[in-house]
């Protein structure tokens, strides 16, 4: 199950790179958490992998998020609310999901990079 978890996490973290609005990080430290309980070829293989490594080594490490990540994430949030409205939110979830999005934001450059 867990092995499963990390498989699909680490998909969608491939998927990330490619597509601006889909995070990678995340999913790789998911991935990642998966694989070490569940196989560990998976972990190292992760870890070690010239694409997918070095972003979860900067987080475990220093708490970090690449400047590019930073970049598309921050710019992103905008996005993420103005779909959000013209779904046709509520002014209340339209508010309460700008006020999430932001301290998103806030949180997200105040990490080093």
């Amino acid at each position: 199950m867990l092995q499963a978890l990390g498989l699909g996490a680490t998909a969608l973290a491939v998927a990330g790179i490619a597509a601006p609005l889909l995070p990678t990080t995340p999913f790789l430290l998911v991935a990642v958490w998966a694989f070490a309980r569940s196989s560990p070829r998976l972990e190292a293989w992760l870890r070690g992998h010239p694409r997918l490594g070095p972003p979860l080594r900067a987080w475990e490490e220093r708490r970090a998020i690449p400047r590019g990540a930073k970049a598309v994430a921050v710019a992103s949030l905008p996005l993420s609310g103005l779909m959000i409205h013209a779904a046709g939110a509520g002014l209340a979830v339209t508010i309460a999901a700008g006020l999430a999005l932001a301290c998103t934001g806030g949180w997200i450059l105040t990490r080093p990079s």
